[in-house]
C-alpha cells in the first residue's frame, strides 16, 4: 500500500466518523472536521482538485468557527426549545447570488491558473460547499439539501479521477445526507 493510498483511506475513515457525528448533530463533529480537513488538503492537492483543496482549507477555518458557534449556543441556549431551524426565505436570493458568484470566480481561477481537468464540476461543488458549511454552522436544517448535491456530483468526479476510497466515501455521504436532512428536520420541531 502506498503512502498516498494510506492517507486517503485514513482521511475517508475520519470522514465517515465526521459524517456520523454530523448526522447525530454532535458537537464533536467539528473536531473530526478539523482533522479531516488536514488530510483532504493533502489528498486534493495530489489529485489536482485545487478548488476542493482550497475548500478544505476553508473547512479547516469553518470547523473552528462551527466549534466556537456551537459551543457558545450550547452555553447560551439552555432554555431554548430547539436551536435547529430552516433558512429564512428572505435569504434565498442572497445565498443564490453568493453561490453563483463563487462558482463563476472559482471556475475562472481554475481555468486560467491551474491544470484542473474538472474545473466546472470542481468549482460547482466548491461554491456549493462553501454555502452549505456556513448553513451547517448556523444549524439550518436545509444545509443537508446542498450536501446531497455536492456529494453526488463529487462522487462522480472522484470516481472519474480514480480516487476510489474517496468516491466510496461520497456515496455514503450522499446517502446519509438524505437521512440527515430528515433527522435534523425532526430536531427543528422538538
Amino acid at each position: 500500500m502506498t503512502i498516498a493510498l494510506f492517507i486517503e483511506i485514513t482521511g475517508a475513515t475520519i470522514g465517515l466518523i465526521y459524517l456520523y457525528l454530523e448526522y447525530k448533530a454532535s458537537f464533536w463533529l467539528w473536531t473530526a472536521g478539523i482533522v479531516m480537513s488536514l488530510f483532504y488538503v493533502y489528498i486534493y492537492y495530489h489529485g489536482k482538485f485545487y478548488a476542493d483543496m482550497a475548500t478544505y482549507v476553508y473547512y479547516f477555518g469553518a470547523n473552528i468557527y462551527g466549534l466556537i458557534l456551537w459551543w457558545n449556543r450550547g452555553q447560551n441556549s439552555k432554555k431554548e426549545k430547539s436551536v435547529f431551524s430552516h433558512i429564512p426565505k428572505r435569504s434565498f436570493s442572497l445565498l443564490s447570488a453568493l453561490f453563483l458568484s463563487f462558482w463563476l470566480v472559482i471556475y475562472f481561477v481554475l481555468t486560467r491558473f491551474t491544470d484542473s481537468p474538472v474545473a466546472l464540476g470542481d468549482s460547482f461543488t466548491t461554491a456549493l460547499s462553501i454555502i452549505a458549511m456556513w448553513l451547517m454552522a448556523k444549524k439550518y436544517v436545509d444545509h443537508w439539501l446542498l450536501w446531497i448535491g455536492v456529494n453526488a456530483v463529487s462522487c462522480v468526479l472522484y470516481l472519474w479521477k480514480g480516487l476510489y476510497p474517496t468516491s466510496v466515501l461520497f456515496v455514503v455521504y450522499t446517502t446519509v445526507s438524505v437521512f440527515g436532512y430528515f433527522k435534523w428536520k425532526k430536531l427543528a420541531y422538538v
